[in-house]
């Protein structure tokens, strides 16, 4: 760590001060002299060790944590970033987090932020096809994977699907199959979004970082809905796949 910014190696000529740190930075986290999780030391040390001052340090620290190499803790401090693997999900099959996980032989963690029974939003009426005077079970929780905070979901359910949120545990989907209202058909909208200061700190990205938003609703065979769900995925973990088939003859022939 002495030797990484140690003030020896700072040319003139070689560019702008902040940029030969973040190279040198950069370099080291190629070469795992660090690796995932270590800590980086404070600013102000990092400014004494190689001379350089703290607004040069701080850029060059800001620079890879707008990379997503480092990140910052709030009140903890500079991070180098986990390791994400890219996972690709399937669009075809109606299938959980919890089952997407275990399928490639993952460990699950959910850290619940709320768990309640709520009036529904204009938003949630219209899509559950609430009445008056209906309540809504609302799940807020990120969903992490061997440790790795990958996505936040946000589902609600009626209450007469959902009585008692406090009930979810791991998956959401194994719960309603006990009670023979898991969703058979879904459908999904996906888009591209920045992650907001919040959303981000809750996945360990910088904000802004890019992200996935998918909102999905859940039906039974009846056609009734018990789902509506909200989640953000890191865009640097996921991709979305999907098989595209050519259509019949009778559809492509001209009329």
């Amino acid at each position: 760590m002495m030797e990484l910014f140690s003030s020896d190696g700072f040319a003139d000529g070689a560019g702008p001060l902040y940029l030969q740190l973040q190279r040198r930075i950069a370099d080291a986290l190629a070469q795992g002299v660090l690796p995932p999780g270590a800590s980086l030391p404070a600013e102000r040390d990092i400014a004494a060790m190689t001379g350089l001052s703290r607004v040069t340090v701080r850029k060059a620290v800001e620079a890879l944590v707008a990379q997503g190499t480092l990140v910052q803790r709030r009140g903890s401090g500079t991070y180098v970033a986990a390791k994400v693997e890219r996972l690709e999900q399937a669009l075809s099959l109606l299938t959980s987090f919890t089952e997407d996980m275990a399928r490639r032989g993952k460990s699950v963690e959910s850290v619940w932020i709320s768990r309640s029974i709520q009036s529904p939003t204009p938003e949630e009426v219209m899509a559950l096809g609430l009445g008056a005077g209906d309540r809504v079970a609302r799940l807020e929780r990120v969903r992490r994977s061997d440790g790795i905070p990958l996505a936040i979901e946000r589902a609600s359910l009626p209450t007469t699907i959902l009585p008692d949120p406090e009930a979810v545990d791991v998956s959401l989907y194994a719960l309603l199959e006990t009670f023979g209202h898991r969703p058979v058909r879904a459908v999904q909208r996906i888009s591209a979004a920045n992650l907001g200061v919040r959303d981000a700190e809750l996945l360990g990205v910088p904000a802004g970082a890019a992200g996935l938003r998918i909102e999905r609703i859940g039906y039974l065979a009846s056609g009734r809905v018990v789902e509506f769900t909200r989640s953000v995925y890191r865009g640097d973990a996921y991709d979305f796949a999907v098989e595209l088939k050519l259509a019949p003859d009778t559809e492509r022939r001209p009329q």
